[in-house]
């Protein structure tokens, strides 16, 4: 994998083989930041990556300036592998060792974006109880998105927040709104 644009354009991020990820593709990562950028102002932003796996995603907003990113995972090799990496990048991220469930249950903080990854194997009703208690307990801030990324063959469209998704080669982008 590797930084697309920012401070750290181009550089490339291994992650260990035995890290139980699936890391976001190039291709997907720059179509989805592409869409953030025609809508954000991304340096004014606070970041909430949960399932945050390799970090993929917190660099990437990271080397693009976002004021503020929380990257949460259960894993500690992931959580390990992020703050060694983001200490070799110069990248101010706050990384979390939690389950997703418990840190959104817990925190006080208010995002402008929430992006989840979680495992592909994750159940249409567990998307259902993480976007209904992100929403229940106000995380986002005005003008916020949620993004979930997932199968294309889950469909979680019918939520009341759901606004639009977007698919490319197999995964898909669900965005969120207040």
């Amino acid at each position: 994998m590797r930084i697309i644009s920012g401070n750290n354009r181009g550089k490339k991020i291994i992650a260990p083989k035995n890290l139980p990820v699936r890391p976001t593709t190039d291709k997907s990562k720059e179509a989805l930041f592409n869409i953030l950028q025609n809508n954000y102002e991304i340096q004014n932003l606070k970041i909430l990556d949960l399932f945050s796996g390799t970090g993929n995603i917190s660099y990437e907003f990271a080397s693009r300036g976002a004021l503020k990113i929380y990257s949460i995972d259960k894993n500690i090799k992931c959580t390990n592998f992020i703050k060694q990496t983001s200490i070799n990048l110069g990248m101010n991220i706050k990384v979390i060792k939690s389950d997703a469930f418990k840190f959104i249950k817990n925190t006080k903080h208010k995002f402008d974006i929430i992006f989840l990854d979680p495992p592909y194997d994750f159940a249409v009703n567990e998307y259902l109880k993480i976007i209904n208690e992100i929403f229940s307990k106000n995380l986002l801030n005005i003008e916020g998105s949620l993004i979930i990324e997932h199968s294309e063959k889950i469909n979680i469209s019918e939520h009341p927040n759901f606004e639009k998704s977007r698919n490319y080669g197999g995964c898909s982008f669900s965005f969120f709104y207040i």
